[in-house]
């Protein structure tokens, strides 16, 4: 492996953990899904079989290249189907545009899909050089590459501990500073290169479990997405919009996000607003992680309102 690789190759998209929602709900033939971050229509599609002509899906998502793969894909489905271009923190907004007041289900798959990796105007990935942008949502105004040329290094520092619980970010975020002294930095390798020298990578005998850029590339995209403050408008949204026995299902990837989770659906279960279906968050089994790697750091959590 090369400073700039990452393990994995770029494959089609597969909805992940499909086997253990369909065990975990049941949609009435006339219920009401929000996929809140629909994608290319995985995990709708899924629901959507067993929803007849009076079930609805109301599919969120910021990436306009995501929501035309979902039309095409979903467009067989004998439910409605109505798909939008926004945030799951609008959640309740977008829900009751279409004068629905409760939903049957809410679900929210966190990760990011591989054709999102792949995607050059995206620039997520140091697999490939890709301009370091990172803005899911291209309506968004700070790039990535915005930030680590113009942060300052105790910020940008903190940033990258408090999003990537990267140890090294202070030497990470001095070596950026001096890096953009001399030349500004704008694409996903030369970054990806940046932190590996940081950190003095690869070094005798080291073998790291992930690429030693991927916590700061992490870091980097929950900045510029806002990724945990609008999952926290979401959290905080969804038991106004479930019916009584609908259910709250979130998977996510890194412990950032599953912390949040956790804390918000024990916090609503304390208070009778939920009863937490999985006490323990569901896992892919290994046969899944086989066919597809990318679930190997999904956990599922699942709540039902009471």
């Amino acid at each position: 492996m090369t400073c700039a690789d990452v393990s994995g190759t770029t494959v089609e998209h597969v909805p992940v953990l499909t086997d253990s929602l369909a065990e975990q709900i049941n949609l009435p033939p006339d219920g009401v899904m929000v996929d809140a971050t629909i994608g290319q229509g995985g995990h709708s599609y899924l629901f959507g079989k067993f929803l007849g002509p009076n079930g609805v899906i109301i599919g969120l998502d910021v990436d306009r290249k995501a929501l035309e793969a979902s039309r095409n894909r979903l467009r067989e489905l004998s439910c409605r189907r109505i798909l939008a271009r926004a945030n799951f923190a609008r959640i309740a907004q977008e829900v009751h545009k279409q004068g629905i007041e409760e939903v049957d289900l809410i679900l929210a798959d966190l990760g990011i899909s591989s054709s999102q990796l792949a995607d050059r105007q995206i620039g997520l990935s140091f697999q490939t050089d890709m301009p370091l942008d990172m803005r899911i949502d291209k309506r968004l105004t700070t790039t990535a590459a915005d930030i680590v040329n113009r942060m300052d290094e105790k910020s940008l520092a903190d940033l990258i501990y408090r999003y990537g619980e990267e140890k090294a970010s202070r030497r990470i975020a001095r070596w950026i500073v001096r890096q953009r002294q001399r030349e500004r930095i704008v694409t996903t390798t030369q970054l990806a290169k940046l932190v590996c020298k940081a950190v003095k990578w690869p070094g005798r005998g080291q073998k790291p479990r992930i690429h030693p850029a991927t916590r700061t590339f992490q870091a980097l995209r929950i900045a510029v997405n806002n990724e945990l403050e609008n999952l926290k408008e979401l959290l905080t949204t969804a038991p106004a919009l479930l019916k009584k026995s609908g259910r709250i299902a979130v998977i996510s990837y890194h412990s950032l996000e599953d912390r949040m989770v956790k804390a918000n659906f024990k916090q609503n279960e304390k208070q009778n607003i939920y009863r937490i279906v999985s006490k323990k968050p569901i896992v892919p089994t290994k046969e899944e992680i086989t066919r597809n790697r990318r679930a190997r750091s999904a956990k599922l959590r699942i709540a039902e309102r009471q």
